[in-house]
């Protein structure tokens, strides 16, 4: 995958976390596209506004892309490393690409996509990893609630 157009889908993801940080949520975004390069679908992390731990910003892109025959060709964005839930959601839909904004906060399952054939581009973007850190240090209960680690 070409990196400008990775940095170019990344800003949608970044403009979802923005949103769900501006909602009192968790700032995490993700975009899925399709192969030919169509937005399919985009959200973010609404654990907090929907009391719902399943919420993900990746799953909440996948539930708005809605159902497709196949995923292959297929390219998940994320402002953030994926946990190890939206990993295996890659997986069993056969995503075939994921590109991530960072990994510095939070280092999820990518590397295990990309020893599983996924094709991974991690951006280390500086945006998406300030915006995590102010997150973070704002709001930790919170952040390691997310990630399970409360």
């Amino acid at each position: 995958m070409d990196e400008e157009q990775a940095i170019r889908w990344l800003a949608t993801a970044l403009a979802e976390a923005r949103a769900g940080l501006a909602e009192g949520g968790i700032p995490i975004g993700a975009a899925l596209y399709g192969a030919d390069g169509t937005l399919l679908g985009r959200g973010h992390n609404r654990r907090v506004q929907d009391e719902d731990p399943s919420t993900h910003a990746e799953t909440a892109a996948f539930r708005a892309a809605g159902r497709q025959r196949s995923y292959r060709g297929t390219t998940m964005v994320t402002t953030l490393s994926p946990c190890w839930y939206c990993s295996g959601l890659v997986r069993q839909f056969g995503i075939s690409r994921v590109v991530v904004g960072e990994a510095e906060t939070f280092h999820g399952g990518h590397d295990w996509l990309a020893e599983h054939g996924v094709e991974v581009m991690v951006l280390d973007d500086p945006a998406c990893a300030a915006m995590m850190r102010e997150f973070i240090a704002e709001r930790p209960a919170l952040w390691h609630e997310d990630i399970g680690d409360a």
